[in-house]
């Protein structure tokens, strides 16, 4: 008897030091040849809030936003010619968000830079009691170009991202399936408007602090020439 409790106990031990090390921070993967990862798992270094600073953080090697009024967390940096790559995952249903595109640091992005937008489809209008309009699905550019129907994962399961911008062409592949493929130029009369944005050859990349949590990994850039 005294035996059996013995290895009992040994068990348990082992089980938690095996949750234990499932629970630590796991290190940032390898970028894809040919792409710089903008997220070192452990920091924040590289990248600016324009909103609150404490809606952002880092979790367990995962960019972080906790929830809204964090504004956009953008890149240092600047990009012109890009792919860029990222995963993300909702805390719960009726999350909205997005990526900032070739943005500067002051302005909405969805309007002096682009923005795609990142979003429940399925769970907003449960959620919110109001409908997306067709610009407001998720991978379209927001109030720009409509994007065709995602495939979304389940709420807290991961959604891939690729967006790539080369020139006046945009595209957006979310888990594996293009939903545009657009050129800018097309656009004009909304960039004379109200989309300025549309015109600017380069600026900061990021994400949008909107209202539920939602988690980012493997975010991943590679320039254009």
């Amino acid at each position: 008897m005294k035996t059996a409790l013995r290895f009992g106990v040994l068990a348990v031990a082992v089980c938690a030091a095996a949750l234990r090390a499932d629970d630590k921070p796991k290190p940032a993967e390898k970028p894809p040849e040919g792409f710089t990862a903008l997220f070192d798992g452990k920091s924040l270094s590289g990248w600016k809030p324009t909103g609150k600073a404490d809606a952002w953080g880092v979790e367990d090697g995962l960019i972080v936003c906790k929830g809204g009024g964090g504004g956009y967390l953008l890149t240092e940096k600047e990009y012109a010619n890009f792919e860029f790559r990222c995963e993300y995952k909702w805390a719960k249903a009726g999350g909205n968000s997005g990526v900032g595109l070739r943005t500067p640091e002051k302005g909405d992005p969805a309007y002096q830079g682009m923005e795609i937008q990142l979003i429940d489809d399925e769970g907003w209008e449960g959620v919110h009691k109001s409908k997306l309009a067709d610009y407001q699905h998720t991978g379209s550019i927001y109030d720009v170009q409509p994007a065709k129907a995602a495939k979304n994962k389940k709420i807290g399961e991961w959604n891939t991202v690729k967006i790539v911008c080369d020139g006046r062409k945009v595209t957006v592949t979310q888990n594996d399936v293009e939903l545009v493929n657009t050129n800018l130029d097309d656009y004009k009369a909304k960039a004379d408007k109200n989309h300025p944005g549309l015109k600017r050859e380069k600026g900061h990349v990021g994400f949008q602090s909107y209202n539920v949590r939602v988690d980012f990994r493997n975010v991943y850039i590679k320039e254009l020439k």
